[in-house]
């Protein structure tokens, strides 16, 4: 009898794979460009900093000359002070502007992937990237991985470095509080080992099964209960040997 996998039973929907969206705060993105911050920049006003389960960095509750949002915010914001998005803004922390704005060597965060999206890249509490180099119209930054990716000029990014750095240096100390943090994003916890399971509960359970130097890889046409290890993996191994 077939058994399902970790992303199929989180694909149902059970409660044990929800996460508590309805206690997020809101949407964390670049707000559009308006027409005043297409030609020059509009200032906002810095009115809260809140925190969302959702999201492991603090978030600011700032005000566009009427039109509130919501900003990853970056190490040193306080409460009452002023940011700028736009084309002319001034190079400070907390600041949006294009990357062809941006001088070589800053710091940076929530980089848009695609002018207009709203920041996909480098957002969770500490990190920051930085611009490396600029062409005519991409630009080259360096990412907290130390990879090297490039960017439409025109696509936005935050001034400083996130703040909440130094979130992983603090242990839980009890299940309970890790517990609460993954249930937070839908994630199960505690997770059993499988060589720890019962033949019958999964494929690598069971004393005679417990040999931990055995292939990894599932089989091609395996049913979906026995679908489990390394499935279509791109390498195994140490990778001794191997051209670079």
């Amino acid at each position: 009898m077939g058994k399902n996998l970790i992303s199929q039973k989180r694909g149902k929907g059970t409660s044990v794979y929800k996460a508590h969206s309805f206690r997020y705060i809101g949407t964390v993105k670049h707000q559009a460009y308006s027409e005043k911050e297409k030609k020059d920049r509009i200032t906002g006003t810095v009115t809260d900093i809140a925190h969302s389960p959702g999201h492991y960095a603090p978030i600011a509750k700032i005000n566009y000359e009427g039109r509130k949002t919501l900003a990853i915010a970056p190490f040193g914001l306080r409460v009452g002070d002023e940011v700028s998005s736009g084309i002319n803004a001034e190079i400070k922390d907390g600041n949006v502007l294009p990357l062809s704005s941006i001088p070589e060597g800053t710091l940076i965060f929530n980089i848009e992937s695609q002018p207009g999206d709203g920041g996909k890249f480098v957002r969770t509490s500490g990190g920051f990237a930085r611009v490396l180099s600029k062409m005519q119209d991409k630009v080259n930054v360096m990412l907290p991985s130390k990879k090297e990716h490039t960017f439409n000029s025109q696509c936005r990014a935050t001034l400083g470095v996130i703040a909440g750095g130094g979130r992983t240096e603090k242990p839980f100390l009890k299940a309970g509080n890790m517990a609460k943090k993954r249930g937070a994003r839908g994630k199960l916890y505690p997770i059993t080992s499988a060589l720890s399971m019962n033949a019958v509960s999964h494929p690598f359970g069971g004393s005679s099964s417990a040999s931990k130097n055995g292939p990894m890889i599932a089989r091609k046409y395996a049913p979906a209960g026995a679908k489990v290890g390394s499935i279509r993996p791109r390498r195994t191994g140490r990778g001794k040997g191997r051209k670079r």
